[in-house]
């Protein structure tokens, strides 16, 4: 196990991960915020889903989800239709304009991270990635008891495509 002090300079870096991720959650289409990015970016992911699934992806109170949920409502980024399966829950996806402010987010925070890392290799990007993505996954599987590692880089060569 590794000695105390490399915990505690972890813990430094992970801060400074923390400042790099709220400079580019300044990076947000007209109207938005950070939160509502987050919302796009989870909608665009996954698809369409219930408003708990949502809450549930936020780790967050659903007061919060609802309150996120009306305001891309109000913007037009996002519809709620009655779920099918059960009229009393709503099934929430993202309208074309939401595709549109989220691919906009996305290449926007793209060239952000190309420009500030121009003299990493892409070898230094994916094993970042990775080691970051498996951080994660640690954290979640103490929460859910599962652990499954995937790799998020074999994703990164898909191509996006909106959902109908």
């Amino acid at each position: 196990m590794a000695e105390n002090a490399l915990y505690e300079e972890l813990m430094r870096q992970l801060s400074a991960v923390g400042s790099v991720r709220r400079e580019l959650g300044r990076i947000v289409p007209a109207g938005g915020s950070d939160n509502s990015a987050t919302v796009l970016a989870l909608l665009g992911r996954h698809g369409a889903m219930r408003i708990g699934r949502l809450t549930e992806l936020l780790r967050v109170d659903p007061s919060v989800t609802s309150r996120h949920v009306t305001q891309l409502t109000m913007l037009g980024w996002v519809d709620r239709n009655p779920d099918p399966a059960d009229r009393r829950s709503g099934v929430l996806h993202l309208t074309p304009e939401g595709h549109a402010r989220l691919a906009e987010l996305s290449d926007r925070r793209s060239w952000e991270l190309a420009t500030r890392l121009a003299d990493w290799s892409d070898e230094d990007i994916r094993r970042l990635t990775r080691l970051l993505a498996r951080l994660r996954t640690d954290f979640d599987a103490r929460q859910t008891g599962q652990h499954a590692f995937a790799d998020p880089t074999e994703d990164a060569h898909r191509p996006r495509t909106p959902a109908a």
